[in-house]
């Protein structure tokens, strides 16, 4: 049997969810909390396998209190359920350890369905949710990646000419591309060795894929 705690600051909703988790298979709700809390307090008391957590809930939001479970009891999975469609509810919870996270429209299929992957270890995040989270994570990616310094030595005509060599073009495209002649263009490549510090064009490539100049 899988033990359920239901938390929400809504009544009328922790009942509703309460009769649908029952109706489930070997699936069982054991507590029901009006507040993220009390919610912890369940967790300690009751030790379920899986929380029903919505997100704005007075005294304690639902993101604190999966952070607190989390922290607390490692094993208990904690499904984040909630109407709001936030891109930093979702980042937040997932990132303290929630095991899926629904909209509270999903209806009982993907309740259940959640609910036994969390169960087995897994995590469930509806499509419409999980291109946020992959949006979320690579702004983050790329606010930690460090910018290499030596970009400030260049040029905008210089960064223009690495990007165009990240993209693969030889000197006559690039020439082409900028309307600059292809003696410039060598001069360009060259100045932009000698500041890099790099070898080859080769080098130069990388380097613009490594500052996501292109």
């Amino acid at each position: 049997m899988i033990k359920v705690v239901i938390a929400d600051d809504q009544a009328i909703v922790r009942e509703g969810l309460k009769m649908v988790v029952n109706h489930m298979e070997n699936i069982n709700v054991i507590a029901v909390a009006p507040n993220g809390q009390e919610a912890v307090e369940s967790c300690s008391i009751h030790q379920p396998d899986i929380v029903l957590m919505d997100i704005q809930m007075p005294i304690l939001n639902g993101v604190e209190a999966t952070k607190q479970i989390k922290d607390k009891f490692p094993s208990i999975k904690v499904i984040i359920l909630t109407t709001f469609n936030d891109d930093e509810y979702i980042f937040e919870a997932l990132s303290f350890g929630a095991s899926g996270y629904l909209l509270k429209d999903a209806g009982a299929e993907k309740i259940e369905e959640a609910i036994r992957e969390a169960y087995q270890g897994g995590a469930m995040i509806q499509p419409i949710v999980a291109e946020k989270v992959i949006k979320k994570m690579q702004q983050i990616k790329k606010e930690e990646k460090p910018t290499d310094e030596r970009l400030r030595l260049l040029t905008k005509r210089e960064v223009d000419i690495l990007k165009l060599i990240g993209e693969g073009k030889n000197n006559d495209e690039i020439a082409s591309e900028l309307y600059i002649t292809k003696g410039t263009t060598k001069n360009h490549i060259s100045n932009l060795l000698t500041k890099l510090q790099l070898r080859d064009r080769t080098q130069l490539a990388i380097f613009a894929l490594k500052n996501d100049l292109i």
